[in-house]
């Protein structure tokens, strides 16, 4: 595929086409169907829960690995529920129904960060989850100055300060996943990955992440606290990690990957208008990110063609082939796609069920060779924080 350089969330605009809401309806996916109430208490392994599938029997949610953490095969993406990268956010108890449906129906691991708010995305993952607790598994991320600048500092004392706060906003004794949201590139990796292991050894964080590093970082790294994950944008239309090394490090070094936009950042699942850019609320950062651009999104419409037509075959939507397709790509690959819709979170859930086999995997593969993808995945100042080195 001739890929430009490109790029989380389902989007949750208003203009959702008839085909995907017939499919929800065809599939039984009310947006009542088994949420719990606010207040409800849970409790039991994360091994017997199960996701309700076509209202009559029901199929397990997997584990996979992520170096030595165990998560659930596909995660929740947090950053979307709060005011920030893609918009306002919800209405508070909206957000915590949305997580709380997400763990009833299987899905044990939360992304949250710091920076997505900033600090009320974890204080609002910390009320959804605080009465399952142990059955869960939060990351968070550190790194982001949030002072207005968007600028970086990952110096070895401030991360000692935040590990803190982010620890009283999650309401916990321990970080499951801590990663660096961006390398900075002012404080040496290797300073950063010993401040971890302090942390580490002091029970505060279990497992070390790093969040859009190069390989050369990730090596680094990994060299004084193992990694368990990285974060980085992944889809069928951002494939650059399979091309600067980022995958092949993970592999090699045993490492899990977290795709963070596995839905193209709201556009593979084909429910974003092509004006859609002139109706971003001022806090969305894709209304400055050249793939969002009325022209661009034109140019790419064949994609979500190409994605119609394959999951017209599977009796899938475009969301779940995008994400069936990556979690066929590795079995320590779990993409965390967000949403603050309940009918998109059972939709994509559905994914696990979409089996694609190598013939498959091989026939999307030779289509989208046949596609030039339009638009650079984020703005320039984006992209001077992604790991070069």
């Amino acid at each position: 595929m001739n890929l430009s350089p490109i790029g989380e969330a389902t989007t949750d605009a208003s203009t959702e086409n008839a085909g995907r809401r017939d499919f929800l309806k065809t599939v039984g996916m009310a947006a009542a169907a088994a949420a719990l109430p606010i207040g409800t208490s849970w409790s039991g392994p994360a091994s017997a829960q199960s996701v309700p599938r076509n209202g009559a029997g029901q199929y397990a949610i997997k584990t996979r690995k992520l170096g030595g953490l165990t998560v659930s095969e596909l995660g929740y993406g947090c950053m979307s529920n709060t005011a920030g990268p893609y918009g306002r956010g919800v209405d508070r108890a909206q957000v915590v129904l949305v997580i709380r449906d997400a763990y009833e129906r299987g899905i044990r691991f939360f992304d949250t960060a710091e920076v997505y708010g900033p600090y009320l995305n974890e204080e609002l993952v910390a009320e959804a989850l605080g009465s399952v607790r142990n059955d869960v598994i939060i990351s968070t991320k550190f790194g982001f100055k949030i002072d207005g600048t968007n600028g970086l500092d990952s110096r070895p004392e401030r991360i000692r300060r935040v590990v803190e706060e982010s620890l009283k906003r999650l309401k916990t004794d321990r970080i499951d996943l801590y990663y660096q949201h961006r390398v900075d590139l002012t404080v040496p990796i290797e300073d950063v990955a010993g401040t971890i292991k302090d942390l580490i050894q002091q029970g505060k964080v279990l497992h070390f992440g790093l969040s859009e590093a190069s390989a050369r970082t990730i090596r680094r790294a990994h060299a004084v606290q193992p990694v368990s994950a990285i974060q980085t944008e992944y889809s069928l239309i951002e494939r650059s990690v399979e091309r600067n090394g980022v995958l092949q490090a993970c592999e090699e070094l045993g490492i899990g990957f977290v795709p963070w936009g596995p839905l193209g950042q709201g556009f593979l699942p084909g429910t974003l208008p092509v004006d859609v850019q002139t109706r971003f609320d001022g806090t969305d950062m894709r209304r400055n990110f050249p793939r969002f651009s009325q022209k661009v999104l034109q140019a790419n419409q064949q994609i979500l063609d190409l994605l119609k037509a394959f999951g017209e075959k599977k009796g899938a939507t475009r969301a779940q082939i995008a994400l069936a397709w990556l979690m066929a790509q590795k079995p320590w690959i779990v993409p965390i796609p967000g949403t603050t819709n309940v009918d998109h979170l059972r939709e994509n859930l559905g994914s696990i069920q979409v089996s694609l086999t190598p013939d498959d995997l091989r026939e999307i593969d030779a289509a989208f060779t046949q596609v030039e993808v339009q638009g650079g995945r984020m703005n320039a100042t984006e992209m001077d924080q992604i790991g070069k080195d």
